[in-house]
């Protein structure tokens, strides 16, 4: 794939997370690494990071508040900074540097303020930054929240023109069942009309631990597919993923036009 030149990369809480939701270095690391890889290879990355609710949690331990939606703005103010020095010194390691974009709904609208999204994330490029977006959880009213992540990356996807979409989760792809279950087979392909969406099930998820499920990633995917974005869901704790898509090999579940 010797076209390409950027790539967003999503990474939910799920994959940076061990089971007792404590963040996992090792994981942020590898991400990083592959990084670097592609940056040699002239391919710049926006990071879409997850996991500033879970940071703030590592931090604050229980909380007094009870509104959820508090909750959820006081978490991820504390562990957004946490999130960005956990970058920052990774990333520094590797010889690298990256910037931190937080954002709301309002800043895609058409107008000024995807204008000034475009410039922000145009001049880090062009300086060699990579970019680590979120949602500015902190200031974003609830009606008006992305619906996850994986909405902002495809967002970020289509505002800079990216050539393909990754989208990093705790499973290796889209399956014709549950992933757990032998019968199931993982499908290597999708296209956009292909109704897929029977193949998902319900999941229950804790506070902190993303909003995206495997049906709403779908939505997803079609859409950015839909604009001409290729776009995979991957397995984010599988070793050297996202380089491995990028050289085409068999891995996640591609959807195209």
């Amino acid at each position: 794939m010797d076209d390409i030149k950027r790539v967003v990369v999503k990474v939910g809480t799920n994959v940076m997370t061990n089971k007792d939701n404590r963040i996992l270095q090792p994981v942020l690391k590898e991400l990083v690494r592959q990084i670097s890889v592609l940056y040699e290879r002239d391919i710049m990355t926006i990071l879409v990071s997850s996991g500033s609710s879970i940071a703030g949690q590592e931090i604050l331990g229980h909380s007094d508040i009870e509104d959820p939606s508090t909750r959820r703005q006081v978490f991820s103010a504390v562990g957004q900074p946490r999130m960005m020095r956990h970058y920052y010194s990774i990333f520094h390691d590797y010889g690298m540097r990256c910037a931190q974009v937080l954002a709301t709904k309002r800043d895609f609208a058409p107008g000024k303020h995807r204008e000034n999204m475009i410039n922000c994330y145009e001049g880090l490029l062009s300086e060699g930054v990579i970019p680590v977006a979120n949602e500015d959880d902190a200031v974003s009213l609830s009606m008006s929240m992305f619906s996850d992540n994986d909405e902002l990356a495809s967002l970020v996807a289509e505002l800079i023109n990216a050539d393909m979409l990754i989208i990093l989760t705790d499973i290796d792809g889209l399956y014709t069942g549950h992933p757990d279950d032998e019968n199931s087979e993982k499908i290597d392909e999708v296209k956009i009309d292909e109704n897929v969406e029977k193949y998902v099930q319900k999941s229950e998820k804790g506070e902190g631990e993303g909003r995206g499920g495997m049906e709403s990633k779908l939505k997803i995917a079609k859409g950015a597919a839909g604009k001409d974005i290729p776009t995979y869901i991957a397995n984010g704790k599988r070793e050297n993923v996202i380089v491995d898509i990028i050289d085409g090999k068999d891995v996640g579940t591609k959807f195209i036009s």
